[in-house]
């Protein structure tokens, strides 16, 4: 094998392993999406302080504040009971996410599916602190 013949196959594998590793990276958009999703995952697990905690600035809420958007929470769940036989599972729409630079924000969507097979898309508005994508 020549040398000019090697530094082609160098090359070529540089360029397909650089090529391979852009198309994997995860977005932004895909990123919130994940992070909306486990925040939602919490509804259908039972866990609503673990779904607040997915809150931007959750923990800087007043308890009063807190205990009445639990509440909230608890009565958001109890009406997809009564309504839909219950929040099912979670998935992320195949709809891309959007950014909104001028907000900072990036909404992520979501497909709720319910115990009565009915589905619902939410879009989730989600927002980027200290590495960590967070409900809006």
């Amino acid at each position: 094998m020549t040398s000019s013949l090697r530094k082609q196959i160098i090359l070529f594998s540089l360029y397909a392993i650089t090529f391979l590793w852009a198309c994997s990276e995860v977005t932004p958009e895909e990123q919130a999406a994940r992070a909306a999703r486990t925040y939602y995952q919490c509804l259908v697990d039972d866990r609503p302080a673990e779904f607040l905690q997915g809150k931007a600035d959750a923990d800087s809420l007043p308890d009063n504040y807190r205990a009445q958007l639990l509440m909230a929470i608890n009565q958001y769940r109890a009406d997809m009971l009564d309504k839909h036989n219950g929040l099912h599972e979670v998935q992320v729409s195949d709809n891309v996410g959007r950014r909104d630079s001028s907000l900072h924000l990036t909404y992520a969507f979501l497909i709720l599916c319910y115990g009565d097979s009915t589905q619902e898309e939410i879009t989730v508005p989600m927002i980027e602190r200290n590495g960590k994508w967070l409900m809006k």
